[in-house]
């Protein structure tokens, strides 16, 4: 058998070497689809792990019973507990090379008095005390040296920072006079003398993250009398003979920590059970348990934010999954029509070899062998090159799934032309051709079954909805898309003969060639390319409504967030004239000012109260106007323009209104109290700036003339494409007292809230999977188009040729060419839209975008035509362009070559 496999393969040098690179490149995306997953959700964990900050994945012990049991001074119990922790972190958790990091800190500051330190609201700064266990090799000193110990508990040697030895105006030498603490016997006065001062080699390094205000002083604020009251407070470093005494200072038992950071570059998807197992057993299991005994503290409490960060993420992962595989399923079923479809041609191709082979006495069998041989020739090489080239070029420490995708993809390479052509040599291209009435019956049942089937997969999907979160991949989601395409690919191919043909039939009533010919050729069209296209365009146009719907989904939670496109808001009022100069701003379309209370009450008329009501006073035309800008529930001013003696009018929440009588009702804003009128009730959907509360909306010139205060704005609502930094320079502008980290104003911009939604790596992830799905899909849809010419490039250049001898001019030939793919182009796009439409309306409702929104989202997937046209109108171009650059060529060839007596084509 192997002369003869080699013989065949020298003999089709050109088409071996292109079933190979269809084989290689079909093999590769599968196996790279599953690392490329894996990569994006170990990347995503990694990067969620990495968002908790310096304080996110990091383990912390913490002990307040300082050398309360076994032996050894403080600071080497310190290391004991410090080596039993880090001993405890172990796979699949790993420490970082900075190791474990610990000291003492005292639980309480104490306030410095003394003249000539910084006072912002004439309070004094107050100091606390820290130990770090090897602080040396993470600062250097800059003047001084490090502490040392001093006996008697009142005195301590400290080491500052420069940023706070700048803040507090001190230097080498200086002695920070903390007052005499009276409730002690004896009384004691406390003093920190500056011994030092040091500069952080890394101030942003977690080594630095467990003690507050140590390299940099803090602004921290206190309330009272009504008036919040600013100070500094810092902590200074003390040596490890001062351990002891830390208590003194705080007049409390200080606190041991040790901080373990953990790599998150070892995080794993597949990991993510044990790690949260790991986690819970450090901060409330048997390794905590461990930990006391071990350390001698039965008081040791761990604690770490990763136990949240990775309930997150493994909410966040179960959310998208089921997403992620909607656009990798359509390119895969493209895939295998592709590969259906060259089987099927070159079975066609060498029908009449096949079948002498079998008069000849060759057995099934035996010519499935020789064809098995043949792929396997063929195939096996371009498969094993296609997966380690996935292996090699996308790195992941999962293998699994890719090998097993590979060798499903590289069987069905091998197995389906020879099934094809041994099992089924009398066949056309198409399992439709074969003539007789039980080949149509078998048509019949085949499309049935498969009608049936799609409309199961819908109706299942839209009775019970997506398989929810944590249930895994939904094969009804998966399957359904690829059903109602192949149905539609199915009825397609039975629809277009017959319009075709009458199409065919008015064209030959007509003057010319031309048409009637192309028209002709046309009307048998093929069932694989057809759900090659349908398939692509359909999984595109899915898939980009997909995309778009959750770009849409985003908007409107941004803009239920925040009201408008941008939104800015007072702690008290808003500068003068804010709202007129905010208008005027290049990208803002329209604002509107308003004024808002959070906090406002109604009486019932029942006598009890109903808290928490939201008020805003605005003017009614520029509020219903910026609601319809929204894209949220209309809102009517009319009922607002009337006024009477009984009331202010006002919209309220349909829940507040079922509350309330008629009125007039008392509202309670601050120390003003408004009586109103209910005149309408708004939309369930609320409005814009409202919140999910009850609330009233009162109209601003009626309410003003009441009560003065409500004519003011702490709030401003815009529209358009404000940017911030524009808005918080207008304000920099109109109240320069007010300082940037006053937090007097808070602006807030559509653009960024999208930024913060979007920057979740799992949507990011899920959203490049489905753009690299829709490319794969229409990359494999343009080879089904390659492959259906390049088995009718020869017929089609034969049939040019001779329609030159006719009389038939290149221009005229190259338009019976174009209009013979008309018909094809225009049904698979045009169908394909349809189908994309249909999908989206039959399985869109069930789809939640929640996980790749970032917020609540409602609706589903919406239809959208532009989405949906641009693939098919490319799609449409693709093929129209393949065929004319087909038609070029083979009208350069001669006339001769092309009608060689005896040829057969």
């Amino acid at each position: 058998m192997a002369p003869w496999v080699r013989t065949r393969l020298r003999a089709v040098r050109v088409s071996t070497w292109l079933t190979a690179a269809l084989v290689l490149v079909a093999v590769f995306l599968a196996a790279g689809l599953p690392r490329a997953l894996d990569r994006a959700a170990d990347g995503a964990l990694r990067e969620r792990l990495a968002s908790g900050g310096r304080d996110g994945a990091v383990v912390t012990a913490t002990s307040l019973r300082l050398g309360a049991q076994g032996g050894g001074s403080p600071a080497l119990q310190l290391d004991v507990l410090a080596q039993e922790l880090e001993r405890r972190v172990t796979d699949p958790l790993r420490p970082t090379g900075l190791g474990a990091v610990y000291g003492s800190t005292t639980r309480a500051d104490r306030s410095l008095p003394g003249p000539g330190l910084p006072r912002p609201n004439g309070m004094a700064p107050v100091l606390g005390l820290a130990y770090l266990h090897g602080v040396g090799g993470r600062a250097a000193l800059a003047a001084g040296r490090w502490p040392a110990a001093v006996a008697d508990g009142a005195d301590f040697e400290v080491a500052l920072s420069e940023p706070v030895a700048r803040t507090f105006g001190v230097s080498v030498g200086a002695v920070l006079d903390a007052g005499t603490d009276a409730s002690m016997s004896p009384p004691r006065h406390f003093r920190a003398t500056v011994v030092g001062v040091f500069a952080a080699a890394d101030p942003a390094s977690p080594f630095w993250a467990g003690t507050d205000c140590l390299v940099e002083a803090c602004l921290s604020s206190t309330v009272a009398l009504g008036e919040r009251i600013r100070y500094w407070r810092a902590a200074a470093l003390v040596g490890p003979g001062e351990l002891a005494d830390l208590g003194f200072w705080s007049g409390k038992s200080p606190q041991d920590f040790v901080r373990v950071p953990v790599d998150v570059s070892a995080a794993r998807a597949d990991r993510l059970p044990r790690w949260r197992a790991a986690v819970g057993s450090l901060t409330g299991g048997p390794e905590r348990t461990a930990l006391q005994v071990a350390a001698g503290r039965p008081d040791v409490q761990v604690r770490s934010r990763l136990s949240e960060l990775l309930e997150t993420a493994a909410e966040r992962q179960s959310a998208v999954a089921p997403l992620t595989v909607l656009g990798p399923a359509g390119a895969a079923g493209v895939g295998l029509t592709v590969l259906l479809l060259a089987a099927a041609l070159a079975a066609e191709r060498r029908a009449g070899e096949l079948r002498l082979l079998r008069a000849r006495g060759a057995s099934r069998g035996g010519v499935l062998r020789r064809l098995l041989g043949e792929s396997a020739a063929t195939a096996l090489p371009a498969a094993v090159l296609g997966t380690a080239l996935a292996l090699l070029v996308l790195p992941s420490p999962r293998w699994g799934a890719a090998v097993l995708a590979a060798g499903v993809t590289a069987a069905v390479a091998l197995l389906v032309f020879p099934l094809r052509a041994a099992l089924f040599p009398e066949r056309g291209t198409e399992p439709g051709t074969e003539p007789g009435a039980a080949a149509g019956r078998r048509r019949v049942v085949a499309e049935l079954s498969a009608l049936a089937l799609a409309a199961g997969a819908v109706v299942a999907v839209r009775r019970r909805g997506v398989a929810p979160a944590g249930a895994g991949v939904d094969p009804l989601l998966v399957g359904a898309p690829l059903l109602i395409a192949l149905v539609g690919a199915l009825l397609l191919a039975r629809l277009l003969p017959p319009l075709v043909g009458a199409a065919s039939r008015r064209a030959a009533r007509r003057r010319g060639a031309v048409g009637f010919l192309a028209l002709a050729r046309a009307s048998r069209p093929a069932v694989l390319p057809l759900l090659a296209l349908l398939l692509a365009v359909s999984t595109a146009g899915f898939g980009a409504t997909v995309l778009e719907s959750v770009d849409a989904g985003r908007l409107r939670a941004v803009r239920a967030e925040t009201g408008a496109d941008a939104r800015v808001t007072a702690r008290t009022v808003l500068p003068d004239g804010f709202g007129r100069a905010a208008g005027e701003l290049p990208d803002v379309r329209a604002g509107v000012s308003a004024w808002t209370d959070r906090a406002a009450s109604v009486a019932k008329p029942d006598g009890t109260v109903l808290a928490e009501v939201t008020l805003l006073v605005v003017d009614p035309q520029q509020y219903a106007a910026l609601a319809r800008r929204n894209g949220q529930p209309a809102i009517d001013p009319r009922p607002l323009a009337g006024g009477g003696p009984d009331g202010v009018p006002a919209l309220v929440t349909p829940g507040l209104a079922g509350r309330l009588g008629a009125g007039p009702h008392p509202l309670h804003t601050g120390q003003s109290v408004l009586p109103f009128r209910l005149a309408g009730v708004l939309p369930a959907g609320g409005g814009p700036a409202l919140g999910a509360g009850e609330a009233v909306v009162l109209p601003v010139g009626q309410a003003s003339e009441r009560v003065a205060a409500l004519g003011r704005s702490n709030l401003w609502l815009g529209t358009g494409t404000p940017r911030a930094d524009r808005l918080r320079e207008l304000l920099r502008r109109l109240d320069p007292a007010s300082a940037p980290e006053s937090g007097a104003y808070a602006v807030r911009t559509g653009a960024e809230e999208s930024e913060r939604l979007a920057a979740d790596p799992l949507q990011r992830s899920a959203a490049r999977v489905f753009g690299w799905s829709v490319l794969a899909a229409g990359a494999f849809a343009a080879l089904a188009v390659l492959l259906t010419l390049a088995r009718s490039g020869p017929e089609r250049a034969a049939l040019l040729a001779r329609l030159r001898t006719m009389g038939l001019r290149p221009r005229q030939g190259l338009a019976v060419v174009l209009l013979e793919s008309l018909p094809t182009a225009l049904a698979a796009a045009v169908a394909g839209a349809l189908l994309a439409v249909g999908t989206t309306v039959l399985l869109g409702p069930a789809l939640d975008l929640s996980a790749l929104v970032g917020a609540p989202a409602t609706g589903g997937v919406s239809p959208s035509a532009a989405a949906v046209l641009t693939w098919s109108l490319a799609l449409a171009a693709l093929f129209a362009a393949t065929v004319a650059a087909e038609a070029l060529v083979a009208g350069r060839r001669q006339i001769g070559t092309e009608l060689r007596a005896g040829d057969a084509r």
